[in-house]
């Protein structure tokens, strides 16, 4: 069996990996293991951190690969990613994503770089959580939805979930938290994708897809 290790933002996309991703991919004959980002326990940290954090994974088991489940909203310049301004000269969000996905892979240890699969989510989790419709209709009553209008106005005019867009008011955690009263991602965040399955999150998101297809091929 493969060892997968993915460091995850913070809880809520710890929780995703371990209740959606690791019983999937145990069928597959990879195991798992979703630690979340130690130097803050969950939360972005400037990219030293968690360039070292990912090589001692690497290190301490030289069979072990590894990838990371961190949101592109709510990184910044101070973060210190690689490649961080070549990417922001370029207007299309998956192509500054790329770049700095690209920058990652090459600024690990050149001996543990074929181990590494590198992955920023576009542009945040909750963005897949906008792949079905029906999932938010069967787990909330009318009376819990604040704008039932804004919800399916949001899913029809992103068919693709991943490119909600990252405004502070906009973002697609903050939609929902407009939308649902008394939401809370670490609550609902896995419930919900649970309930939406990881094959139509597969099908309406492509990055997303392109990554899961990735850790399948190791």
């Amino acid at each position: 069996m493969k060892r997968f290790i993915i460091i995850c933002e913070g809880q809520t996309e710890q929780s995703f990996c371990n209740e959606v991703l690791k019983p999937y991919f145990s069928s597959l004959e990879i195991f798992l293991e979703t630690p979340t980002i130690k130097k803050t326990h969950g939360g972005i940290v400037r990219w030293a951190a968690l360039k070292y954090q990912i090589e001692q994974h690497l290190l301490e088991d030289k069979t072990a690969y590894l990838t990371t489940l961190i949101d592109y909203y709510g990184l910044h310049a101070h973060h210190g990613f690689p490649r961080w301004k070549e990417a922001e000269k370029t207007m299309d969000r998956i192509e500054k994503v790329n770049i700095i996905e690209n920058g990652m892979a090459n600024d690990i240890r050149e001996n543990l770089r074929r181990r590494f699969v590198p992955y920023i989510q576009l542009h945040e989790f909750e963005g897949i959580l906008f792949s079905d419709l029906s999932v938010f209709d069967t787990n909330f009553e009318t009376n819990e939805f604040i704008d039932y209008e804004y919800l399916k106005a949001t899913i029809r005019d992103y068919p693709n979930p991943e490119l909600i867009n990252d405004g502070k008011e906009t973002a697609p955690s903050k939609r929902l938290k407009r939308q649902i009263k008394g939401y809370n991602k670490q609550v609902y965040g896995a419930l919900l994708a649970l309930e939406t399955g990881l094959d139509t999150i597969r099908k309406k998101c492509p990055r997303f897809n392109n990554w899961i297809s990735q850790i399948e091929m190791i």
